[in-house]
């Protein structure tokens, strides 16, 4: 908040099912021989609807495996859009199908 950086503690169910999607989309994406990556704790960076940048942590990316390999030393947020971005939905759902779907959308991310 106001900058500063926040580790929010989330509950097992919820890391279960992001885990069990990334597994899934993993797969899929090996299957097909899509150009992609699939990873979980990639910060992307977004703008609310008020202007201000910020980071949002998605809890699966799809990211284009081009983009991913781009600049491989780099720590930075992510500032170019990714394929996908899922978001398990948990008690915030206001955050999850409000802010977090608004900031996605203006980058022209696709949230499942």
């Amino acid at each position: 908040m106001n900058g500063e950086i926040l580790k929010i503690a989330i509950p097992r169910n919820h890391e279960d099912i992001g885990e069990f999607r990334d597994r899934q989309f993993y797969q899929e994406s090996d299957r097909l021989k899509l150009n992609y990556v699939v990873k979980r704790g990639i910060t992307i960076k977004t703008t609310t609807k008020e202007g201000i940048e910020q980071g949002r942590v998605p809890d699966v990316s799809v990211i284009d495996r081009t983009l991913w390999r781009a600049e491989r030393k780099a720590y930075a947020v992510l500032e170019s859009p990714i394929e996908l971005a899922v978001e398990v939905v948990s008690t915030n759902w206001e955050d999850d199908y409000v802010d977090k779907l608004d900031e996605y959308e203006r980058l022209g991310i696709a949230e499942y």
